[in-house]
């Protein structure tokens, strides 16, 4: 990732409380050519995932087909969260999206817009949103 990826996500993470911390954890794409199966490629994409999730987590995938939410929205999730005491894994998928074995263990699915973002712009993005949710939650100034 750029650098400026790199920055901008870790403004916002270092932002957080440690009750609020937010961990990135990259699993590796599958390798992509001409002849390359992409459904075998997602599949294994997600046993990564799978593999790395945090025992007993709270999944959500961002995916565009999941529900939209407003700031707010995103704040009273939040707060179900931290209230069901379990760690939250954020998914995103590869190019090809997420596996149907990822989608199947997401208690929520989270739209961050119709359009398709490039993958280094929703690391900021979800860092930012996940920041000023926890701002309204605590009525820090920042959401204003």
């Amino acid at each position: 990732m750029p650098s400026w990826v790199q920055q901008g996500y870790d403004d916002y993470a270092k932002r957080l409380p440690r009750e609020c911390e937010l961990v990135l954890k990259e699993i590796s794409p599958g390798k992509r050519g001409k002849n390359t199966d992409l459904a075998r490629i997602v599949k294994e994409e997600g046993e990564r995932m799978i593999a790395a999730l945090p025992t007993n987590a709270h999944v959500v995938t961002l995916d565009i087909p999941g529900k939209a939410w407003t700031t707010a929205e995103l704040a009273e999730a939040m707060q179900g969260w931290r209230e069901n005491g379990r760690s939250v894994a954020l998914l995103v998928g590869g190019p090809e999206g997420l596996a149907d074995s990822v989608k199947t263990l997401a208690s929520q699915s989270w739209s961050l817009s119709p359009l398709t973002f490039p993958h280094p712009l929703v690391r900021i993005v979800v860092a930012e949103q996940l920041y000023r949710a926890w701002s309204i939650l605590t009525n820090h100034p920042y959401h204003r």
